[in-house]
């Protein structure tokens, strides 16, 4: 029988697999069915011509905001997913315990794309801009730990937000409250910084491996280089033992100050996400390819931010057995971007501009061999 579809004449780039060749890919039955340096198109139903492009995993952004009429932050993922290629998402902390059968019932269960999330320690969520803190009776460890519990094929784990805002007069306790939670789950930890009290040092001694450090190239108080521009001593021990350092940029969390210190030693980020949200999809951040071109611009390779969008944040959730790969057999989710030369002006979060040579697009975007029609799926907000 002929397969179903065909993406011929692409790059293939699975960092998965250690692939980045030129190869076919075809999908049949909503599945990988084979690549191959060359498939006949008389063996396919149809065939998409994708010369001069890569054809990468979809995408999987471990970092946004996706509870859409019901919190401050939110916005609908699927249009997004059909423009950018970011198959599956993963919501940090938008729901706590109070309101997490909504999201789960209208937006877990409900889009075309693909939804997992982290749990917000505080039962309200992000209801409100900030503050979900302020009032520790809302970091309830066991009511988190219950609907967590009961919804762990789609709850990754336990997020909570650190900065002068969220927190009120609370202090460290809110991160303990996470961590309780968490361990008791099994499940790690997501930690938002920016803005101390509370003090990064006080926060990182209590993360462990596999707990994920988002918002890692803020330029506020919490940063994690020095007045020299070095990595911090207990940030890099931390990384070294295995905590992931995720971007996050958003609207108020990427600065190129600090990222351009970093990749200057060599320092990249584990995972590459967008925290897009209702503020940031409108700039400096956009979308995940436009991300994505700022770390090529700092002079990343193409395989290197594919494999922190694709790969890296599915072992982030413990999803690597079924996210972020074509390995034949695997469900049919994939993304075609497309590489164009010319001079683009990127900002971060302070309006500080970079020029830039090179600018990602998203060309195709597909969930289990469906593909996604932008205009169907109308506006995200």
């Amino acid at each position: 029988m002929p397969y179903d579809l065909l993406l011929k004449g692409g790059t293939v780039v699975d960092p998965s697999q250690g692939l980045n060749a030129s190869r076919d890919v075809a999908i049949e039955n909503g599945r990988i069915a084979a690549i191959e340096p060359s498939i006949s198109t008389e063996d396919a139903k149809h065939t998409v011509d994708v010369s001069g492009r890569y054809v990468t995993p979809g995408l999987v952004d471990l970092h946004v905001h996706a509870y859409w009429g019901s919190t401050y932050w939110g916005i609908d993922v699927d249009p997004v997913a059909a423009r950018t290629g970011v198959i599956t998402s993963v919501d940090a902390g938008s729901a706590g315990a109070y309101n997490w059968r909504g999201f789960r019932r209208f937006h877990v269960e409900r889009v075309k794309s693909r939804l997992v999330a982290y749990l917000n320690i505080s039962s309200i969520g992000l209801t409100h801009q900030t503050y979900e803190h302020a009032n520790l009776y809302y970091d309830d460890v066991d009511l988190a730990v219950q609907t967590a519990a009961e919804n762990r094929d789609v709850i990754v784990g336990i997020k909570v937000r650190l900065d002068h805002n969220t927190i009120g007069h609370n202090g460290i306790v809110p991160m303990d409250r996470a961590r309780a939670a968490a361990d008791a789950l099994g499940l790690p930890v997501m930690v938002h910084i920016g803005v101390a009290p509370p003090p990064l040092q006080e926060i990182i001694a209590r993360m462990r491996p596999g707990d994920v450090l988002t918002h890692c190239f803020t330029g506020h108080t919490n940063r994690i280089i020095d007045k020299d521009e070095k990595i911090r001593d207990d940030v890099k021990r931390a990384w070294d033992a295995g905590i992931i350092l995720d971007v996050g940029h958003g609207a108020g969390s990427f600065s190129y100050p600090v990222a351009e210190a970093m990749v200057r030693q060599g320092l990249l980020p584990d995972c590459i996400s967008t925290d897009i949200h209702v503020a940031s999809i409108r700039g400096p951040m956009y979308d995940m390819p436009t991300t994505l071109s700022k770390f090529l611009n700092l002079g990343m390779s193409v395989y290197e931010v594919v494999e922190r969008a694709t790969i890296n944040p599915a072992r982030a959730i413990h999803r690597a057995d079924s996210l972020g790969s074509l390995e034949v057999g695997r469900e049919a989710d994939v993304a075609v971007l497309e590489l164009v030369e010319g001079d683009f002006e990127f900002k971060d979060v302070d309006l500080v501009a970079r020029r830039g040579t090179k600018r990602l697009y998203c060309r195709l975007a597909i969930k289990g061999g469906q593909i996604l029609d932008p205009e169907e799926d109308g506006l995200p907000l």
